[in-house]
């Protein structure tokens, strides 16, 4: 993205590109509290909402932040600490600021440091897009659009409570206020929905008022005579969103990610696994690295990745030192064919640094803490976690009932409930059902047609610590090698398509070894190990036709969708890159909330994708 270009005078940021103030040179944030919060009468309607319930605001222009970072504030004094409502913020910027511009611009407002330095922590890099940051522990989430205005509008699932008509002035930025721009806002706004704007232009008002919002001018903040206000007219009654109970099969990364989101935002929850404990199948290995493999071309493949990175390194961040190791991780352009890919991904591409950085050899020797012969990419703000150790964690909550060595034999619908048996007799009961059980989904699911989901063996090894010389990041490349925890450190896995045998061999510990050696000639300290003293563990991924996830409600092969019925599945080797950014769209979903991924990506996530054509 094309950062602003700000120029400061008297302290106040102006935008060289449209010549206007980013906020009042009066007083920015009381201007903002007159406008976007008495306005729209935020104080009232929060206090004033049921317990649990959420609220939407969006906005026009996000500029420094300083109104979303007034709303969070205002939500905080007015709703209670244990409620589990979300406060939403939907927000559009075309030139973001960057880091260093937010912070010096939020700088200036002293009473709101707590709310600017946890956004200034979770802020995006400037990559075009949507970006869900998750804030306050759960309690207010910002959707944050780097793009243009009609584009967000589009693409974007939400329906608005109260408007921030935001930007520079209709007379220096007249695309954001455009007719079709009003038409949008309207489609995204729902009964009784409020707006304010700090403008009293009469075309925007007219247009407003031709949208169906009842507008009215009123006084404006300091040298500003009169803004406007409207509403639209009020719904009589507004139909329940149903709130029984959300099971779900599969206690690995995915399961416990959308379990814990799930009863943070005040659901209660089943979550089921015929293991004897969380993440005791393809999220049961000791350390899994955190990464993707960007695309060469920036599509929409290739900005879901980007997208599911870089939430899930914020995602991770509050558990650092207890289950995430963010370590930074080398991608190496090992082989021919990935030399050749990576020059012209570099080519092509030009994230921001926060993101990746190519380096040299010496660069990644540097960085590993041990000789590298290739060069490659640089993640800083990946790293590598504990699967297992994390799903238990996340399975812990007081919204989570567990229900282990659970194996489901029998799944039926019946009077609007979801009924769950297993081989000992025993039921279990709810309103909505996900299915998130890896390579065993398909076989859970009542589905007529073939779905194009496969298993996928991988065997990893753990190498004693003493017997290599284990470098001090993540490093990618044909094998992945971690760093060592405690006694050892895991490499792997093997890609076996074609092999269902769950016993660790001889032969798939030697393969780890070989592909190991010619990635770091340097890891070796003497003469390898006999793979026969080698500790490994066996597990099978589960990933779709396309490599691509599926987090949808589930379609049947005549093209149905199923009530109350959702796949969560098809994550392969990415699966902790991937879990965090998809439970959260799905939990946007299971409870009606804005959407966190616009519908251009979401698209690519169906599960009617998985029949043949």
């Amino acid at each position: 993205m094309e950062p602003a270009e700000l120029a400061w005078r008297d302290g106040v940021p102006e935008s060289t590109r449209f010549g206007d103030v980013y906020f009042s040179r009066d007083n920015g944030l009381a201007e903002t509290r007159h406008v976007f919060i008495d306005q729209n009468h935020l104080p009232d309607r929060f206090a004033g909402l049921a317990p649990g319930q959420p609220f939407v605001i969006a906005e026009t222009g996000f500029g420094t932040g300083l109104n979303f970072l007034a709303a969070w504030a205002e939500w905080l004094r007015h709703r209670p600490a244990n409620d589990p409502g979300t406060l939403h913020f939907v927000s559009v910027e075309r030139y973001p600021l960057t880091h260093r511009d937010l912070k010096k611009a939020l700088s200036y407002w002293p009473e709101l440091q707590s709310q600017a330095e946890e956004l200034l922590a979770q802020y995006p890099p400037l990559i075009q897009g949507v970006h869900r940051l998750v804030l306050a522990g759960g309690r207010v989430r910002l959707t944050l659009y780097f793009g243009d205005v009609l584009e967000a509008w589009d693409e974007l699932e939400f329906h608005a409570d109260a408007w921030f008509l935001d930007g520079f002035a209709p007379s220096l930025n007249p695309d954001m206020w455009l007719t079709d721009a009003i038409t949008r806002i309207r489609a995204h706004s729902k009964p009784g929905t409020t707006l304010a704007t700090f403008t009293a232009v009469g075309r925007i008002r007219r247009a407003l008022a031709e949208a169906g919002f009842a507008m009215q001018k009123v006084p404006g903040f300091g040298r500003k005579r009169e803004m406007l206000t409207g509403q639209l007219p009020p719904a009589g009654h507004e139909q329940a969103e149903k709130t029984g109970a959300i099971a779900i099969i599969g206690a690995g990364i995915a399961g416990t990610l959308l379990a814990r989101n799930l009863a943070e935002r005040g659901r209660q929850v089943h979550l089921i696994d015929q293991g004897d404990a969380p993440g005791n199948a393809a999220s049961g290995n000791p350390q899994g690295a955190l990464y993707v493999k960007l695309g060469v071309e920036y599509n929409a493949q290739t900005e879901l990745a980007a997208t599911a990175l870089s939430f899930s390194q914020r995602f991770y961040q509050p558990w650092q030192g207890q289950f995430w190791h963010p370590t930074g991780l080398l991608q190496l352009a090992a082989t021919e064919q990935e030399a050749d890919r990576q020059r012209r991904f570099l080519a092509r591409n030009q994230y921001p640094a926060e993101v990746l950085t190519p380096v040299s050899s010496l660069q990644a020797s540097e960085l590993a803490g041990l000789p590298v012969e290739h060069s490659g990419l640089w993640f800083p703000r990946s790293g590598w976690l504990e699967p297992a150790k994390a799903c238990e964690n996340l399975a812990v909550h007081p919204g989570i009932t567990r229900h282990t060595g659970f194996q489901v034999t029998g799944i039926h619908q019946e009077s609007g409930q979801w009924r769950l048996t297993n081989n000992s007799g025993q039921e279990l009961r709810a309103t909505t059902l996900v299915i998130a059980a890896g390579h065993q989904s398909a076989e859970l699911l009542d589905a007529t047609g073939e779905l194009r989901l496969k298993s996928i063996r991988g065997q990893i090894s753990g190498l004693p610590a003493e017997d290599f010389n284990l470098p001090q990041t993540v490093i990618c490349g044909t094998r992945y090698l971690n760093p060592a925890m405690g006694p050892r450190a895991v490499t792997g896995a093997t890609f076996d398509l074609r092999n269902d045998n769950p016993e660790e061999t001889l032969e798939s510990h030697q393969e780890n070894l070989d592909e190991l050696v010619n990635l770091l000639p340097s890891i070796r300290k003497e003469s390898l190990p006999d793979p026969q003293s080698l500790a490994g563990r066996v597990a099978f991924r589960c990933a779709s036709h396309d490599y691509l996830p599926v987090a949808d409600v589930f379609t049947d092969d005549t093209g149905k969708d199923i009530d109350r019925l959702f796949l969560f599945t098809g994550l392969g080797s990415k699966g902790l890159a991937w879990a965090p950014l998809l439970a959260e769209y799905l939990a946007d979903r299971l409870t009606n909330q804005p959407a966190s991924l616009p519908h251009r990506l979401s698209k690519r996530l169906s599960s009617a994708r998985l029949y043949r054509k």
